[in-house]
């Protein structure tokens, strides 16, 4: 009997955490059905191109780095995409897409259900390093409404699918430390999907790698090459077999291989909008978009030793305080700290901790720019499995420190009272960010319909490009091809729109590079760009400035680069 009881346990509580953050996901998805920001814009753009046969072109330039951080010498439209995103999370749209067509519902169906994945894995995880079923039961729960991360698992993006991956990854192979030999061959294949949703799966690779390191080593200097001490000798017999790392190493290989092979025959390079060091020189994040910023190491040295230390202790304090709303739920933060500390010396947990200590390391020394921007948000939801596990192990390891100290608590009621109000923290905190994210979003979403609307009815033709801050989302939104605005000079921007032949400029008080404020605020306007036939007016807060309180939200202007374009009404430079 108890044994049959075991087993309904092992198959409902599972199967009822998955449905429930399946109907979380639903339910945010209902909040707010479309693509939301860029990332998610852009891979339903490619997804779009996919399945109409396009291939894996795009015409659009969400960022000047898909096209080597500078106008090209021949600039040109459509260009191949993911010269810096990896294409999984635009591939699962496919098969959804070619049931019901290239819907809203279609490109976030596929992350519904796979994202729903990592609450049972959760659970699965917690129970097999002994964390116990009520505990484990909290955490399923809490990584089912993931708090500030949350609103983010219905968008189609790459965090529901790093999510379970990564935690798999970091299980299997905290499983091979274990003696699972074929759990930490699997942790490659883990490990390979990772990197094909997001760059940052390479860190999980490194992770895995240094846990077979670290497993080498602790067998003594036999183990390092050979097949390790043995106990008769006085040492340990490494728990990972050679056979069984080269097994992780060709399950990665066998999922990457052919895009790497992809990569490096359309950009000669396996990381091309990385290749010239861009990604990592830039000084301010305002560089990114900009095509003539000095990127050079040079510069990057010599902007002095005080900036560039201040920026990357500014990576990392942004790191921290991003990981402490997203994986500890704030509360959570001192329990997760707790939880962390009784197991540092787990083996359940090892893959964890490095794989934390890569991510925060290469986010202060590496990513420091790009950390409040999503970079650590987006591959430290792969943490917040093991952090809620860690966390709800810290609240029952409090409740039995104070309950020893205080003979008025009984230790089991307590420690059920106190998890539950942890797992309602995280609750609140989802619900919070939720809306605050939806406002914001459906502000964006509102002003794109209406700028479509507006292009349409002035007779725009699809073949029009378009200048916007956001080429990936009025794509999305519009079906115009388009090009970012650079953060340089209005020459610069003029000479991006003469070189693709731009027809339209698209600025949005919210999205808008520092040179085309004057434009939108109407304190200046170039002969090149022609008076607005499109704005959507803003009702926000005053600040004094007159001409800043009245530009508009949105604003559509004509772009003249020819001498026989009229709609600007004066002479074309």
């Amino acid at each position: 009997m108890a044994l049959a009881v075991l087993r309904c346990t092992a198959v409902r509580i599972p199967i009822a955490l998955y449905a429930l953050a399946l109907i979380v996901r639903g339910l945010l998805f209902g909040l707010h059905p479309d693509a939301a920001y860029p990332d998610s814009y852009y891979y339903v753009d490619v997804a779009r191109a996919l399945q109409t046969g396009h291939g894996f072109n795009i015409d659009f330039i969400w960022s000047f780095v898909d096209v080597g951080g500078r106008i090209p010498i021949h600039p040109m439209l459509p260009i191949p995409s993911n010269a810096h995103w990896m294409p999984l999370a635009s591939l699962v749209q496919l098969p959804t897409m070619w049931l019901l067509g290239p819907t809203p519902l279609a490109s976030s169906l596929p992350f519904l259900l796979i994202g729903s994945l990592a609450a049972p894995l959760t659970w699965f995880v917690a129970r097999d390093i002994g964390s116990g079923n009520r505990i484990a039961l909290a955490a399923g729960v809490a990584v089912a409404i993931p708090a500030a991360a949350a609103i983010y698992m219905a968008q189609p993006d790459n965090f529901s699918l790093y999510q379970p991956l990564g935690t798999a990854a970091l299980w299997l192979a905290a499983r091979g430390l274990r003696g699972h030999h074929w759990s930490f061959a699997l942790a490659g294949l883990a490990v390979g999907l990772a990197t094909l949703a997001r760059n940052d799966g390479v860190l999980l690779g490194a992770a895995v790698g240094l846990a077979f390191v670290w497993d080498r080593w602790r067998g003594g200097p036999a183990g390092i090459f050979g097949a390790g001490a043995t106990p008769s000798r006085g040492g340990r017999r490494p728990a990972i077999p050679w056979r069984y790392a080269f097994g992780c190493l060709g399950l990665f290989l066998v999922v990457m291989g052919p895009w790497y092979l992809r990569q490096f025959e359309v950009f000669g390079s396996l990381s091309p909008s990385s290749s010239s060091g861009r990604i990592l020189l830039i000084r301010t994040y305002e560089q990114m978009n900009s095509v003539t910023s000095d990127t050079s190491l040079a510069a990057f040295l010599g902007q002095g030793i005080g900036p560039l230390l201040e920026s990357r202790v500014l990576g990392l304090v942004s790191a921290i305080q991003i990981f402490s709303v997203l994986a500890c739920s704030v509360v959570l933060a001192p329990f997760v700290v707790i939880g962390c500390w009784v197991r540092r010396r787990s083996l359940d947990f090892g893959p964890f901790f490095i794989y934390a200590a890569l991510l925060f390391g290469a986010s202060g020394l590496l990513f420091a720019v790009h950390v409040p921007y999503g970079t650590f948000l987006h591959s430290a939801v792969a943490l917040v499995p093991f952090s809620f596990i860690a966390g709800m192990e810290g609240v029952a390891l409090a409740v039995r420190w104070v309950a020893k100290r205080r003979s008025s608590w009984q230790e089991d009621r307590a420690t059920r009272l106190f998890l539950a109000a942890a797992v309602a923290t995280v609750v609140l905190n989802a619900a919070l960010f939720a809306a605050l994210a939806n406002r914001s979003w459906d502000t964006d979403h509102d002003a794109r319909v209406a700028a479509g609307a507006a292009l349409d009815a002035a007779g725009a033709p699809r073949s029009d490009i378009l200048l916007s801050a956001d080429p990936a989302g009025f794509e999305y939104f519009t079906g115009h091809g388009g090009v970012v605005t650079p953060n340089d000079s209005l020459e610069v921007i003029h000479q991006v729109a003469q070189d693709y032949g731009a027809r339209w400029i698209v600025l949005e008080r919210a999205h808008i590079v520092g040179p085309l404020t004057p434009v939108i605020e109407s304190r200046v306007r170039p002969s090149w760009i022609g008076q607005a036939i499109f704005v959507r007016p803003w009702h926000g807060p005053a600040s004094g400035d007159a001409a800043a309180d009245n530009a508009p939200e949105l604003a559509i202007y004509p772009v003249c680069t020819s001498v026989a374009d009229n709609r600007c009404g004066g002479t074309v430079p």
